[in-house]
């Protein structure tokens, strides 16, 4: 039996609930803190600008982590890297709840970020090492569910959770969770044979410091770039600086060491570096819709926050009723027909959303999230098993530690783009229907009597009423402005997905090629130093 075939002797489903608890409990951490910012805030006496770095603090520290997460495992080993992200990730979840300032809270939420940033690749990695080559779309399909509907359930969760008790709750319920998952881990989870010849390779440390300098800088100009105008603020040009020298030495020393810390030569790989490119497109608009959909909801239709990530939830309702069936019938069909049909049903989504209105109500956003949903499983599932379908194990921690960054970071300059354009094309709409409201004009004219006939019944004298007539068309004005703007934002992130569909042409069928999951030429099949196949458990 060859390094192939080691499959682990349990069940392989007791091993993905094992690696998919902490995964998903680690997601779901990156957006459920966000719609408590205000009572974070407010409770340790800090602006909501800083308490904003609650949630930088943790994404700069994940994205550093997140691509030497393949590394690291094959040093130290998997298993001991698993349980070591998983108890760091629960210690600092205490740690975040007890703190008694912004400092410390910032602090045990880098600890966090730190401790979380592996548990997503590695988690993909065991699921695919776990399960035969012909059942990769079921093993993806218990990992898209973690990667999809967690980013949706964090803002309800959380919501809910800050409304009805305290902020620091949402960060104690991370314990048990990871309690439970160290446990499963520690009975079910083995390394592999190769892993353990892996660990005489030299530390890259210039390599981990560009890599944090670039990522890092990246983060931070993502997240704080509108706030400060971008290039108009000399802190964003010199973290843009520091961002683009750091990546580039970074590239340019991945390609010439004899051991890097990320080894990009797996993007020579046609199908790996396609399938990258395409995730980082599908987080661009994935992630960038869950940020402006409830915004929309919460400044156009005044939807309390509670009531907006409620209103997320049928997203998670399409991806829940076809994950397993996209799954299942991955291994039968050509899995580049599901992403056409993924990619084609989420620009569909975006053109539905891009005719939503002032009046829009429920139904209006609920089934646009359902397909879109769906669709997000038929593009997860295939695109996750074509780009991995020619890695070697004993490079499949590496891989998935690039393909999950590139997601995150198309993602933030999703989140950044689209949040621009908002405010930019918000102002640019304002300003050219300013040029219609002139009093002259027989319907601006009987608007303003209307509003100042009403204004005067609620007891305001004749000036005042004028005035107030005036803010309340200019309020009606900045709002039509506004839902001009989203509607440009869903059009341009329904032709990214239009733009995708031809470059699934580029990669290969995973059905072809049998040969990606032998081991290296440089790892001999049958070491002196390894036990039996059959005895060892993954």
């Amino acid at each position: 039996m060859t390094k192939a075939d080691v499959r682990p002797s349990v069940n392989p489903w007791i091993v993905t609930i094992a690696v998919m608890l902490a995964t998903f409990m680690e997601v779901l951490d990156t957006t459920v803190v966000n719609v408590s910012i205000p009572h974070i805030s407010g409770n340790l006496s800090a602006t909501y600008e800083e308490g904003t770095w609650v949630v930088t603090s943790y994404l700069v520290a994940n994205a550093i982590v997140l691509p030497m997460a393949g590394w690291l495992a094959n040093y130290f080993g998997r298993r001991k890297m698993l349980l070591a992200c998983v108890a760091g990730f629960s210690i600092a979840s205490f740690l975040c709840g007890a703190a008694t300032s912004l400092e410390q809270l910032i602090i045990f939420r880098v600890l966090q970020g730190l401790a979380g940033g592996g548990l997503q690749p590695l988690a993909q990695a065991i699921l695919f090492e776990s399960f035969p080559k012909e059942k990769h779309g079921q093993a993806m399909a218990a990992y898209a569910l973690g990667i999809i509907v967690a980013p949706i359930v964090g803002p309800t969760l959380g919501g809910w959770i800050t409304d009805n008790y305290t902020w620091r709750w949402i960060f104690y319920l991370n314990i048990p969770v990871g309690a439970f998952s160290l446990m499963m881990m520690a009975r079910y989870i083995h390394d592999p044979p190769y892993i353990k010849r892996l660990r005489d390779a030299t530390v890259d440390l210039w390599g981990i410091a560009l890599l944090a300098i670039g990522l890092g800088s990246l983060q931070i100009l993502l997240d704080t770039g509108q706030r400060k105008d971008w290039l108009g603020s000399r802190d964003i040009r010199i973290e843009a600086f520091c961002c683009v020298a750091g990546l580039i030495a970074f590239v340019i020393r991945e390609f010439t060491v004899d051991h890097p810390i990320v080894d990009l030569r797996a993007l020579k790989d046609r199908s790996f570096a396609v399938g990258v490119f395409l995730m980082s497109a599908v987080g661009f608009c994935l992630y960038a819709s869950m940020v402006l959909l409830p915004q929309y909801l919460e400044t156009l239709l005044n939807y309390p926050s509670m009531q907006a990530g409620l209103a997320l939830s049928p997203r998670g309702l399409g991806s829940l009723g076809l994950t397993f069936i996209v799954g299942a019938i991955a291994a039968r069909v050509d899995v580049r027909k599901l992403l056409v049909a993924g990619f084609a049903v989420g620009a569909t989504t975006m053109f539905m959303f891009s005719h939503l209105n002032l009046n829009a109500g429920y139904w209006d956003i609920f089934w646009p999230q359902v397909l879109q949903g769906g669709a997000m499983s038929c593009v997860f599932i295939p695109l996750s098993a074509a780009a991995m379908s020619h890695i070697s194990r004993e490079k499949m921690g590496n891989a998935t530690s690039i393909f999950n960054l590139m997601r995150n970071i198309g993602g933030s300059v999703g989140i950044a783009m689209m949040t621009t354009l908002l405010a930019r094309r918000q102002q640019f709409h304002q300003n050219r229907l300013v040029e219609h409201i002139l009093p002259g004009r027989t319907h601006v004219y009987s608007s303003l009597q209307q509003f100042t006939g009403y204004f005067i019944s609620r007891g305001s004298d004749p000036i005042t009423a004028s005035r107030q007539a005036y803010t309340a068309i200019f309020g009606q004005l900045q709002q039509q402005a506004a839902m001009l703007s989203f509607v440009e934002a869903f059009k341009i992130m329904a032709v990214v997905f239009l733009a995708l569909i031809p470059l699934v042409a580029l990669l290969k069928d995973p059905k072809k090629n049998h040969g990606a999951t032998r081991p290296s030429a440089a790892i001999p099949a049958h070491a002196p130093d390894e036990a039996p196949a059959e005895l060892i458990h993954m």
